[in-house]
């Protein structure tokens, strides 16, 4: 008897079908076909083991296992629970009339219970848009789909969980995901979020800082802090996770799809709403960077794992130059192509880039006769700081150590909360403005939308004029000064961009300003 079982396979964040067919014909053993791997062949002891463990008999006769279409490779083990299906209907030991209606995916144990797999949400996406009804997973996978609110998630813990939903001769519906008891006490962990994140009202100081990643946070504008010791850079980044503004559905959605299809969702409870911040050694490869992976088992890197968020990288100038020049194409593109001999996946990168980096070896450059570099060696270290990448860093800040007075003395900061309400005020008049557009926020503008979300008056484009004269701005920055005029202006509530706000935006090129490489 031949019975098909509905499954799924993640390319980069979206699934494509993959169908199990179980034939049992005369003849002997036990055969998989369909460009499996390692970890899908392995599944066939475990899927027998567990048949067997529940009181199933596997059938004396051949039985033959295809995952279509086969020229697709599958890997992983969340074709366990699909495969059990297939031999258990084949096989005429139960009568599952609701095979048909459902995407199945499930690693099984030994015993018969169900353990997670990665990449539920691109599958829920997929029976969605496939009309099916709804989709079986392991409980803790299905904790990450409970946004999806238009199809049927069943959360099940153990074979006879799934039997139940297909058999069809009894209500399930506590096995769907929101009557679990997970469900329930995720839901009441989720209401007392922890946020350890540093005040900006205990950064003493550093007012210019401040404001500059403030336009950055309003605006996912890239930003570099250079600055000596101890002035502050790495504070200032991290207290910046705290005045991002919450993301929008269609952002939660994509992000905890590179989540889910990582593996790294934790059994969350549905979407991911804070904005990651990822801040990964300087020591990391380019391919922990870009993502990577053997064959067509393809994983994000983390410029992927922070897209709509923050990543982080301290010590910029200490990192191999190869690792930073990896990072032109997802700083300008907001996607990141990763290119095998059997396969090609994109990622979405729409992150925002926060560098920080010493002057100089010694860290001590620009504070008075501090610095012990010589020109040749501040040449060779602040050289990472190619012009390609340099161009595509919006704002660039340079923080000096705080005085003593001050710092002794102490004195009131505008906190977080407040900076936040700005931030958050700018975010939703962007949201406003690009809704439809498939963008979120100023830094996303390409070219036609920047003709059309930020006309210039004839004083503007002569002031932008004698900028672009007197730095010698490329094509890119002179678009990237124009954004952050818009984000500047947004934050100030004024529908167009005004002399001032280019200005303003102006001065946070001072790479543009001095030939840095000569200091």
């Amino acid at each position: 008897m031949l019975v098909y079982v509905h499954s799924a396979k993640c390319l980069g964040i979206e699934a494509v079908p993959v169908t199990v067919e179980v034939n049992i014909i005369l003849g002997v053993g036990i055969h998989l076909v369909g460009l499996a791997d390692a970890a899908v062949k392995e599944s066939l002891l475990r899927t027998v083991t567990a048949l067997q463990a529940k009181g199933f008999h596997i059938p004396g006769k051949k039985i033959v296992i295809n995952l279509a279409p086969a020229d697709l490779h599958k890997q992983g083990s969340g074709y366990d629970l699909p495969i059990a299906l297939g031999i258990i209907a084949a096989s005429g030991q139960r009568n599952l009339k609701g095979l048909d209606k459902f995407l199945v995916m499930g690693e099984l144990g030994l015993d018969g219970g169900i353990r997670p797999v990665s990449g539920t949400l691109p599958v829920v996406e997929l029976a969605r848009r496939m009309g099916f009804r709804g989709c079986i997973l392991p409980e803790e996978s299905a904790l990450e789909a409970v946004d999806y609110g238009d199809v049927e998630i069943y959360g099940v813990r153990t074979l006879e969980d799934v039997l139940r939903v297909l058999e069809e001769e009894e209500d399930p519906s506590n096995l769907l995901i929101w009557n679990t008891e997970l469900y329930r006490k995720s839901l009441e962990a989720s209401r007392n979020p922890l946020r350890p994140y540093m005040d900006f009202a205990d950064i003493i100081g550093q007012e210019g800082a401040k404001r500059g990643v403030e336009i950055a946070s309003a605006g996912q504008h890239n930003v570099l802090l250079v600055g000596a010791p101890g002035s502050g850079k790495s504070s200032i980044a991290k207290a910046l996770a705290g005045i991002l503004p919450p993301m929008s559905l269609e952002e939660s959605a994509i992000t905890s799809k590179v989540y889910s299809v990582a593996g790294r969702s934790s059994g969350g409870l549905g979407f991911i709403r804070t904005r990651p911040f990822r801040a990964p050694h300087i020591s990391a490869s380019k391919a922990a960077l870009l993502g990577g992976g053997s064959g067509d088992n393809i994983l994000p890197g983390e410029v992927s794992l922070a897209t709509n968020g923050v990543l982080f990288l301290d010590e910029f100038c200490e990192a191999p130059k190869s690792s930073l020049e990896a990072l032109r194409g997802p700083l300008e593109d907001r996607k990141v192509t990763i290119s095998r001999l059997k396969a090609k996946v994109e990622y979405p990168a729409s992150f925002m880039l926060v560098a920080a980096s010493n002057p100089c070896p010694c860290g001590y450059y620009g504070e008075g006769d501090r610095c012990t570099c010589s020109p040749g060696q501040r040449y060779t270290y602040i050289s990472k700081l190619s012009g390609p990448i340099m161009d595509r860093i919006d704002i660039q800040l340079w923080m000096h150590p705080v005085e003593t007075s001050a710092l002794v003395r102490g004195g009131k900061s505008e906190p977080s909360a407040d900076i936040a309400a700005r931030v958050l005020k700018a975010r939703e008049i962007q949201r406003e403005r690009f809704a439809g557009t498939g963008i979120f926020c100023n830094a996303e503008m390409n070219g036609p939308q920047l003709e059309k979300y930020c006309p210039l008056d004839e004083t503007c484009k002569d002031l932008l004029e004698g900028i672009i004269d007197k730095l010698g701005l490329s094509a890119r920055a002179y678009t990237r000064v124009i954004k952050i005029a818009r984000t500047i202006a947004d934050l100030a509530g004024s529908a167009y961009i005004r002399p001032e706000h280019l200005s303003e935006a102006a001065m946070y090129r001072f790479l543009d300003r001095q030939n840095i490489l000569e200091m």
